[in-house]
């Protein structure tokens, strides 16, 4: 648990891709951190949880989310607009974990404020050390703050 968190840090993952997303879930399910992680499969899906929408209303609100660029349903983009533009949403950082290596989308995204722009790597071994960085940096090092926008 993170020092001063009386709960586990809860993630939300909004990725498409299954071996990524089984990677993730697994170095995570391995850190030190108390540490809970919903997945959402495409833009559509992560708007409705971060909302709690339909069958989403009792999903928790996240303290870190992971957003992959290319989704189906509703772009990576465009959810990273929509998270920044809502006044309940904004403060959760949103750290974008995509295999683009776009000049556009990395302005974009921080030109949308996105807390870090990361490309994944496609080393596994590589992949593995970049996830346990993130897992190392943004659930013992970085301070969330505290939910008074929960919805």
């Amino acid at each position: 648990m993170q020092p001063g968190m009386t709960n586990p840090v809860k993630i939300l993952l909004i990725e498409d891709n299954l071996g990524d997303i089984r990677l993730i879930e697994e170095v995570f399910k391995d850190a030190q951190i108390d540490n809970q992680m919903q997945v959402a499969l495409d833009g559509e899906m992560a708007m409705e949880m971060l909302r709690k929408e339909g069958e989403h209303s009792l999903t928790t609100r996240p303290d870190l989310i992971l957003l992959d660029l290319n989704l189906p349903k509703k772009d990576g983009r465009e959810v990273l607009k929509e998270i920044k533009a809502d006044e309940s949403l904004k403060c959760i950082p949103v750290l974008v974990l995509t295999t683009s290596t776009a000049e556009d989308d990395l302005v974009e995204a921080y030109q949308n404020n996105a807390n870090c722009y990361i490309t994944k790597p496609f080393d596994l071994n590589h992949f593995i050390r970049v996830v346990g960085i993130i897992e190392d940096f943004w659930l013992n090092i970085v301070k969330f703050p505290p939910k008074i926008n929960e919805i």
